[in-house]
């Protein structure tokens, strides 16, 4: 059973250098992000060996934030070899978020 990975200041880089990943940034008190944490449990057994599903806690990484311009949560970016290449601020459907992530793939 794959599971996505909590990123912290160590390990980001690192992580999402290669390839294609989805970072959702979100904090325990935010309904929006409990409302689709199933959505990237679920993605992260999909998407295994082929996209990196990562999650960032805004409260516990604020440097991250920060870095990524974050201004609200849910936010969710997508990364293609280390860069950003899109973003999508709110919740969403599970098949906007796969969407997104199988044409970043193809």
């Amino acid at each position: 059973m794959a599971k996505y990975i909590e990123l912290t200041g160590s390990n980001i880089e690192d992580t999402i250098k290669e390839g294609v990943a989805l970072v959702d940034f979100w904090a325990p008190w935010c309904g929006p992000c409990r409302m689709i944490a199933p959505i990237i449990e679920e993605l992260s057994e999909e998407f295994a060996g082929k996209a990196t599903i990562c999650k960032v806690n805004t409260d516990e990484e604020q440097d991250i934030a920060v870095k990524y311009g974050i201004r609200s949560i849910p936010t969710l970016i997508f990364f293609k070899d280390g860069e950003p290449v899109e973003t999508m601020v709110g919740a969403a459907s599970k098949e906007a978020f796969a969407e997104k992530l199988n044409a970043l793939l193809a």
